[in-house]
């Protein structure tokens, strides 16, 4: 059974612990761009040195090269029965670059989990975590700034799954536990199923 995925969710919402419990539970790669960024820097790829280039600037990284990136990573081996996705896309021009390059492959996806999580909560969890981990970037101003981003910038591609009828929102407060029961109950309505391990 193949399951190709994108998990949605503001800063804070946990999309990225829930990501990687999903794909194990799936046995399916979770490719998060950010992930996928540094390890093509850390391989001094032709593709890390052009986002180092461009991080280092301090600017976000293109579109273009965002879905070159992603492409190249959904092209390997490990991707071919499925994946889950977590950071791209992140805009609607990467949502078209994507169809295209599932529609090249006569490939779709399957469900969008959208992790819902009220602006507050994000805002105390980001908070908590910069105090424990001590992360200076995690300013209260900066976080408002990048879930203002999120906002403005993210949560339109839900509309446009949405009328694909591929979208399952998934309340994200509550136990880890709880909200990886609530999206398995969710997946599994479509006939994705986490096969037990052996």
């Amino acid at each position: 059974m193949t399951a190709r995925l994108l998990i949605v969710g503001p800063q804070g919402s946990g999309k990225g612990t829930q990501g990687v419990r999903v794909g194990d539970a799936l046995g399916i790669p979770v490719v998060s761009t950010g992930d996928v960024f540094r390890a093509n820097v850390k391989d001094g790829t032709e593709l890390g040195l052009q986002v180092k280039s461009i991080i280092d600037g301090g600017d976000l990284v293109p579109d273009e090269l965002t879905s070159a990136v992603v492409r190249d990573r959904l092209a390997q081996d490990d991707a071919a029965g499925g994946f889950l996705l977590d950071g791209y896309p992140r805009n609607l021009a990467q949502v078209m670059h994507l169809d295209e390059f599932l529609e090249g492959r006569g490939e779709s996806l399957d469900a969008v989990i959208a992790l819902v999580v009220p602006r507050e909560e994000s805002l105390s969890r980001l908070t908590a975590r910069a105090a424990e981990q001590g992360r200076a970037d995690d300013t209260e101003e900066a976080i408002a700034t990048r879930l203002g981003i999120y906002e403005r910038e993210t949560a339109p591609i839900l509309d446009v799954y949405g009328t694909r009828g591929i979208v399952d929102e998934i309340d994200g407060v509550g136990s880890l536990d709880e909200v990886t029961a609530r999206i398995f109950a969710a997946l599994e309505a479509r006939g994705i199923a986490a096969t037990p391990a052996a």
